[in-house]
């Protein structure tokens, strides 16, 4: 019989879910109706997917997730069907569509509605649901994008909620949110980890990120300015870069056949927070998000990796000190 290994509490926070669809044509053109075929449908949004890879390698979390109208009940549906039990609460609006279309030559053309707005009470039961689900010592996952209406600052006011608990916030957003951690940093609302894409770090930075290393002095510098005690940037087939006071690593893939990138930093996100929460170090961490990640691009349409894809990619992960 095997023993899980012991890990902190997890929880994975979604404010914008949606229900993915993937579906394969032979050619996108504009004018004539494109027959789809090979439909398939998954529970989606950052926070969901982070559990779902957290469930692929034996972890266990809470999922929070913002639902409504009868394609949230779709949602918790298919989330059920992947072995998560979601902690719902209710979201205005229908929980939106996101559509990913791969044509004959492999090219991928991805789709992603918005999400109805929110007022400002359910972003304030959103903060009450999460630290209600919140033990001591927990970490935390805010993945995803928000939904339009919640203010910018939402990430930060998470993570000084936490910091009283005990708790440890991993941020993996973008758009507003992501722009204000960057550009005003909270002492009182600090995460303990931001995690951006290879495009969001260069928009961060407002300039081209060419070379691993230039990667690596931004990362650096964020941390030193404030905005997160850890932080993680992709460089896409060259890995990521992680950044944290007097400690800079860099992690590379090995080599595999990109068949979509659609949920590669969702599941680097889950690995990487479930071996923090089992007690890895920086290394091992960075080592288990990469090899997830480089999984999961293995995988067609929005796919995630499978745990013999994470064993057979993990040794290959080649990780250096910069």
């Amino acid at each position: 019989m095997t023993v899980a290994p012991a890990q902190a509490p997890l929880l994975t926070v979604t404010l914008n879910p949606a229900v993915d669809l993937s579906a394969s044509v032979p050619r996108v053109v504009a004018g004539p109706k494109l027959r789809l075929s090979d439909p398939v449908a998954e529970p989606g949004g950052g926070g969901v997917n982070v559990a779902r890879a957290v469930v692929r390698l034996g972890g266990a979390c809470t999922a929070v997730v913002a639902l409504g109208g009868a394609m949230g009940q779709r949602h918790a549906a298919l989330m059920g069907a992947e072995r998560l039990v979601p902690l719902a609460f209710d979201a205005p609006g229908e929980t939106r569509h996101s559509l990913a279309v791969t044509d004959a030559t492999g090219a991928q053309y991805r789709f992603v509605l918005p999400g109805a707005p929110w007022p400002a009470a359910t972003a304030r039961a959103a903060l009450a649901a999460i630290l209600d689900a919140c033990p001591p010592g927990a970490i935390v996952v805010l993945s995803g994008s928000q939904p339009p209406g919640v203010d910018p600052g939402f990430p930060a006011d998470l993570a000084a909620a936490l910091a009283g608990r005990g708790a440890r916030l991993v941020v993996d957003t973008s758009g507003p949110a992501l722009d204000r951690l960057v550009q005003a940093p909270r002492a009182d609302g600090t995460p303990a980890v931001l995690r951006m894409d290879a495009a969001e770090a260069a928009a961060a930075a407002g300039r081209g990120l060419a070379t691993r290393d230039d990667t690596a002095r931004f990362a650096a510098a964020l941390v030193a300015r404030g905005v997160a005690e850890t932080v993680v940037m992709a460089r896409g087939a060259e890995g990521s870069v992680l950044a944290r006071a007097g400690v800079v690593l860099h992690c590379r893939p090995p080599a595999v056949a990109v068949a979509s990138a659609v949920g590669a930093g969702d599941a680097f996100t889950g690995a990487f927070a479930l071996a923090l929460a089992r007690g890895a170090g920086w290394d091992g961490a960075l080592r288990d998000g990469t090899a997830a990640a480089a999984a999961t691009v293995a995988t067609p349409g929005t796919a995630l990796f499978d745990a013999a894809g994470f064993a057979a990619a993990l040794p290959g992960c080649v990780l250096v000190a910069l």
